[in-house]
């Protein structure tokens, strides 16, 4: 056998090396673009979604707001909030609707509190809260990529795992001991270097991810039709609370005139008595129905520094930090031209019903959910790394390693748990979907009911009018009859008593007329869909 050159060898040598670690480098390559392919193959079967898919309810059948269809205009009165007032099903709500009130000092309390409020502040957290999980679970769709990086000092001790006996920790040779003992055996110390990538993958395969981030899109979608109910009911309570400042303004004023018209009754009798044309009984009657009229004042002052109190906080404000406006009945116009929504819009407009619809469309998606639970669940995760005793090293061809693994897992028993919670996922649904049709129930019944009390406040106004006119006659009469010497005192008692009753009625019914009309723009809707923002 002739011999080769050694030189000759020696490069066959370094090429057959060169060849096997390109060859082992493009396994690896084939190998990590197998595990992509695998990854992206996987995706790709998640286009399967269980669970039942969301239809928008059905349009309510109801056609009215009563049995019999209800007039087109109210009545009309004379005076404050006395105008007819006519609906129509064509008209547009505003999403400015109490500028309709025409009240620069409403306006500017209302746009002011949609900034200052708490509520709005909360509710556009909770909205943004909401939104947050949304995004959150969106990202169980892309796999998760984590690096890590070790460094260690090891110390091996000469029992557990140290150099040979006879060998340093270089290799060179121990000399034995001149007894002949053996050696003792030397412990290791070394450093050491790791680096990795690891990437992980759970496919969407039977699509539960994607109906969790529908379940929770729908969830939020609730909680921002929550935000709008938010300001319509801010701006509802700002205005009612307006109103009732006027009217209690206005009680006051009226408790007052009757006050002083009282006061100068018992002047004249005092008068009178003293002139011998009068009795002293009549004298203390009079100087009684004063009194009396005297205690209405105290209840109605205090009820106007709570509602004072009640607008101070819905503007944000503290109790010690008053606002500017003051209202009054004079100053508030009754809107004469008034929308009404048909039932099968109604549910379009109202955001207690547009949120129960989201909510109903959550617990459908919580059903997929469960659902998904059930089936087999698929994980792939791969890592790619190197290791060393030097830093520099741990990236050689020799220090490099990987890892692809796939896994199926299927649950085979569990007690019934999987199976009842897609069940208390289904009842869930059951549930929001009466919810649902409760909310629509409850909505046509506030407009119904709004509707009528406002054909019930014309009807009401025109009586309180009247009574009030005839009312400040007839104690227009018995004064002057009674000042002349032509009635005797009972029939002026009697007169102040009728109109001090009747002036009081008729300020409550004009504050009620122009609260309900307020409560009916909320009762539809509060036009949130013609929001600028």
């Amino acid at each position: 056998m002739a011999f080769q050159n050694p030189r000759r060898l020696l490069t066959a040598i370094s090429q057959d090396n060169h060849m096997t670690r390109t060859k082992a480098r493009n396994t690896r390559k084939t190998l990590c673009a197998r595990a992509v392919a695998a990854m992206l193959a996987s995706a790709a079967l998640g286009g399967c979604t269980v669970g039942p898919d969301f239809h928008r309810p059905a349009p309510p059948v109801a056609t009215d707001y009563a049995p019999a269809p209800l007039p087109a205009s109210t009545a009309a009165a004379q005076g404050i909030a006395g105008a007819a007032q006519n609906f129509s099903a064509a008209r547009d709500i505003s999403a400015q609707w109490w500028i309709l009130f025409r009240s620069p000092q409403l306006n500017s309390l209302i746009e002011r509190a949609f900034k200052a409020n708490p509520t709005i502040e909360m509710a556009q957290a909770a909205l943004r809260q909401a939104q947050e999980n949304v995004y959150a679970q969106q990202g169980f769709f892309f796999p998760t990529v984590q690096a890590g990086y070790s460094p260690s000092r090891i110390k091996l001790s000469g029992n557990t795992g140290g150099n040979s006996p006879g060998l340093q920790g270089d290799g060179t040779t121990i000399a034995t001991s001149q007894t002949g003992a053996p050696p003792v055996s030397v412990p290791v110390i070394y450093n050491w270097h790791s680096a990795q990538l690891t990437v992980g993958f759970v496919p969407d395969v039977f699509g539960g991810n994607r109906r969790h981030v529908e379940s929770l899109q729908a969830q939020a979608d609730a909680q921002g039709f929550q935000l709008e109910a938010a300001y319509i009911t801010l701006a509802s309570n700002i205005t009612a609370a307006a109103i009732q400042e006027a009217s209690i303004r206005a009680q006051i004023a009226a408790v007052r005139r009757i006050i002083e018209s009282n006061a100068k009754s018992v002047e004249i009798l005092n008068g009178q008595f003293r002139l011998g044309y009068a009795a002293r009984l009549d004298v203390a009657a009079q100087e009684s129905a004063l009194a009396q009229v005297e205690q209405l004042l105290p209840p109605l002052e205090k009820g106007l520094e709570q509602t004072r109190d009640l607008i101070r906080v819905l503007a944000g404000n503290a109790p010690d930090r008053d606002v500017e406006e003051r209202f009054e009945l004079a100053s508030l116009n009754l809107p004469e031209e008034l929308p009404l929504s048909l039932p099968s819009k109604l549910v379009e407009q109202r955001p207690d019903v547009r949120a129960a619809e989201a909510l109903l469309h959550a617990a459908t998606a919580d059903v997929g959910v469960a659902v998904a639970a059930r089936l087999p669940q698929f994980a792939i995760n791969a890592t790619a790394g190197g290791n060393a005793a030097n830093f520099s090293q741990m990236f050689w061809d020799a220090g490099k390693f990987f890892s692809v693994s796939g896994l199926v897992s299927q649950s085979l028993f569990d007690g019934g748990t999987l199976r009842h919670q897609q069940r208390a996922a289904e009842q869930a649904l059951a549930q929001a979907g009466a919810q649902y049709r409760s909310t629509v129930l409850s909505a046509f019944q506030n407009v119904a009911d709004t509707l009528h009390a406002l054909y019930a406040d014309a009807q009401a106004l025109k009586a309180a009018v009247r009574a009030e006119q005839a009312a400040k006659l007839t104690l227009d009469i018995a004064r002057k009859q009674q000042e002349l010497g032509y009635a005797n005192y009972l029939s002026l008692l009697g007169a102040q008593q009728a109109y001090q009753q009747v002036a009081i009625v008729l300020v409550q019914t004009q504050a009620a007329r122009l609260g309900d009309t307020a409560a009916l723009f909320q009762a539809l809707g509060g036009g949130w869909w013609n929001r600028s923002q």
